[in-house]
């Protein structure tokens, strides 16, 4: 299976754990809204948003809540649903159950920030760029950010420890046993410059720590694309040893942290 044929299949598994996500993936930082709102100068009342792959509306509601009007591009029926039920008090947000790539905005509706939370890379990358930068008006902003798992210093060996069973049920982590550090995230600056279709290129950095039960963590990564996509046996394996190491803990709690690269660039 090719590279953009196995993409296109695992973004689509999320919508099996719909009803799930909102309540299991993290919550970003608000410094990170407040950050993204400083650098674009959006305004509510002069700019329309819109959202690559908006999920179940995690990234959706912040904005929502400071009075953006939001466009939601979901690939998902079921996220889609789930986004539209979670966002249902707020007028000004419509959630569109469509592909990014393919999709087109009624009336040629250009925006004044396209953005994606943990999603961006799921976008065609021979696309993503020149659609995004065909929705902004003059002078609009793109924005992604990735929730990814790294490891600053002093953070939990629980993750480190646990690779060899990840190694033994066939699905290895991709950089091996090593995390990335909140510092040592990737960024796609160049990639960005190299499209030639945007400028004034901001790179910001942040990182967070949950706290998660067993079950929490459990239901956490259930709606990952890899968890998804393994054999029953596979989950029953790994889920048990989880809960069995967890239950060694005194408090019976595992440290999580989250970073993510925000990317913020100017239409060209």
């Amino acid at each position: 299976m090719d590279r953009a044929t196995e993409r296109e299949r695992l973004r689509r598994t999320f919508d099996a754990v719909a009803a799930d996500y909102q309540e299991a993936r993290p919550e970003y930082p608000p410094s990170l809204y407040e950050t993204l709102i400083a650098l674009t100068g959006i305004g509510q009342e002069t700019d329309a948003l819109c959202e690559v792959g908006s999920a179940s509306g995690k990234a959706t509601l912040p904005l929502a809540r400071r009075g953006f009007a939001i466009t939601c591009v979901e690939l998902g029926a079921a996220l889609a649903a789930e986004a539209r039920r979670n966002l249902a008090s707020f007028g000004r947000v419509t959630v569109v159950n469509a592909d990014f790539e393919t999709w087109r905005p009624p009336d040629g509706e250009t925006f004044g920030l396209v953005f994606a939370a943990t999603a961006w890379h799921w976008v065609d990358p021979a696309v993503r760029y020149r659609k995004a930068a065909s929705l902004l008006r003059p002078g609009g902003h793109l924005a992604f950010w990735e929730a990814s798992h790294v490891r600053p210093e002093g953070g939990d060996p629980f993750f480190a420890e646990i690779q060899h069973l990840y190694d033994e049920i066939g699905c290895p982590h991709p950089g091996g046993h090593d995390f990335a550090t909140p510092d040592t995230l990737e960024s796609h600056e160049a990639e960005i410059a190299a499209s030639g279709l945007f400028a004034d290129i901001a790179i910001r950095r942040f990182d967070w720590e949950i706290r998660y039960t067993a079950d929490a963590y459990i239901r956490l990564i259930e709606t990952f694309s890899t968890n998804l996509s393994m054999r029953p046996w596979q989950r029953e394996r790994l889920y048990g040893e989880i809960r069995r190491r967890l239950a060694e803990r005194p408090d019976g709690i595992v440290r999580r942290h989250w970073g993510v690269v925000l990317h913020v660039a100017r239409k060209a």
